[in-house]
């Protein structure tokens, strides 16, 4: 381990593996990642990694959309395998949110993303599993999909590593260092580690770390269920992944008839400690998705439970993500704040991130996802609110 360094990652999840990942790309020379336990333990690891560029905001769209352009350049670029499945991806919507969600779909063509409306003459054809009761319309991306999440943050490490950058796994960051109005370095418990740049990208422990430093970082840690579920026929099941906007559910197909579902905005929200949670399903959370989902899709009733689990989402004031340097400290930037949007947007955040770190400035919008639009009074907006962006 050197004295010191150009750029310090604390968090080894999507955010903190891309960035970088691409500050080595980019020319970076000393580069470190500190990870308290292995790649992708935290929330990254328990994603439900749907890939989709339905955003309701320009600057959404358009990371989501560099995102699945990277996502399907990984075979090449990080030599990775299975890393993403395009099986297409659909948003379920009803009739309260058609007018919304034609005006995003319109702004989402002209940023680039290839989506349209599925014509109702085509749904028996292209989602004969549906029951489309109160379902008013489909949106397709084509491009969307899945991916595996531990595999993605792995690549990127992994090559990150073959680039020259040094990845430092079951080692805590105790404290950031700040002095007069900059950050310096970290502590860890072999002593301390300097550098000119702190990222701060340790998902919903961020904001202990920062606070320990008198850094303001306004997060809230949301416990989030998942679960897996496999059809017991075979046959014509469910092969896209699906926001199900009119019954809240995320369903997201995992192969061999297993699929990973959860519950979407609006639902309750339940703030617990990052430190000390339940890391199980609620049987009345199960029981829910059950019913919603044999409903929803028929051919999928009596389906078997594989696995349940609970995982957190990092939530700002805004539900998007705080990304970047502040006005007010120098040495730190953000990489935190994922709200549910974390790892569909985590390799183009990462990509930009490093931009700005090396060249000491980024494009106008993305700098909006600074901390500094809290004091600016500017945050985000999304049209369906929550983490449906």
């Amino acid at each position: 381990m050197k004295d010191k360094y150009d750029a310090l990652i604390i968090g080894g999840g999507i955010t903190g593996a891309s960035t970088a990942y691409h500050l080595k790309k980019f020319g970076l020379k000393d580069v470190i990642l500190l990870e308290r336990h292995r790649p992708a333990s935290g929330g990254t690891g328990k994603s439900a990694a749907i890939v989709r560029q339905h955003y309701s905001t320009e600057l959404m769209a358009r990371l989501a959309l560099n995102s699945v352009i990277l996502f399907e350049n990984m075979n090449k670029e990080l030599n990775i395998d299975n890393a993403f499945y395009k099986t297409g991806y659909i948003m379920l919507v009803p009739e309260e949110l058609m007018e919304k969600a034609a005006n995003n779909l319109e702004m989402q063509k002209n940023v680039g993303i290839e989506t349209d409306w599925l014509p109702k003459s085509q749904w028996k054809k292209f989602v004969p599993w549906l029951n489309t009761k109160n379902v008013s319309g489909v949106i397709y991306e084509p491009k969307g999909g899945r991916a595996d999440p531990i595999r993605v943050t792995e690549g990127y490490l992994k090559k990150f590593t073959e680039l020259g950058g040094e990845l430092r796994t079951k080692t805590f960051c105790r404290e950031i260092i700040k002095e007069s109005g900059r950050v310096i370095g970290v502590v860890v418990d072999e002593g301390i580690i300097y550098s000119d740049v702190v990222v701060n990208a340790a998902g919903p422990w961020s904001k202990p770390i920062a606070e320990q430093a008198g850094i303001e970082l306004p997060l809230k840690s949301f416990r989030e269920q998942d679960t897996i579920w496999e059809s017991r026929i075979s046959g014509d099941l469910p092969n896209l992944s699906i926001s199900n906007a009119v019954d809240s559910i995320y369903f997201v197909p995992q192969g061999n008839k297993r699929f990973l579902i959860g519950k979407g905005f609006p639902k309750k929200y339940f703030e617990v400690d990052p430190y000390n949670y339940k890391l199980t399903a609620d049987d009345e959370f199960i029981s829910n998705i059950k019913k919603i989902v044999e409903d929803r899709f028929p051919i999928l009733k009596d389906m078997k439970l594989i696995n349940s689990y609970a995982a957190l989402y990092d939530v700002t004031p805004d539900w998007y993500p705080f990304v970047g340097k502040r006005s007010s400290i120098n040495g730190y930037f953000d990489a935190n704040g994922g709200s549910g949007h974390g790892f569909k947007i985590g390799p183009a955040i990462g990509c930009e991130l490093a931009k700005w770190i090396i060249n000491g400035k980024t494009e106008k919008d993305f700098e909006k996802l600074s901390f500094d639009r809290i004091e600016k009074k500017e945050l985000f907006e999304g049209a369906y609110g929550g983490n449906r962006g």
